[in-house]
């Protein structure tokens, strides 16, 4: 199995997603502080994602 690195778009959705979790865990926001370990998780899987499927 061959890795490839993801694209900038998807590197940033997922670096995104990363940091709203992160922020969410440590600061108070409505939503996002309820499902702030979702958010990291989603942001991981993502990335993993992208780096195992080639083309994302």
């Amino acid at each position: 199995m061959k890795l490839s690195a993801p694209t900038n778009a998807v590197w940033g959705v997922a670096t995104a997603l990363g940091v709203v979790g992160i922020l969410g865990h440590f600061i108070s926001i409505p939503f996002v502080s309820a499902y702030a370990f979702w958010f990291l998780l989603a942001g991981f899987a993502i990335l993993a994602l992208a780096c195992l499927l080639k083309g994302l």
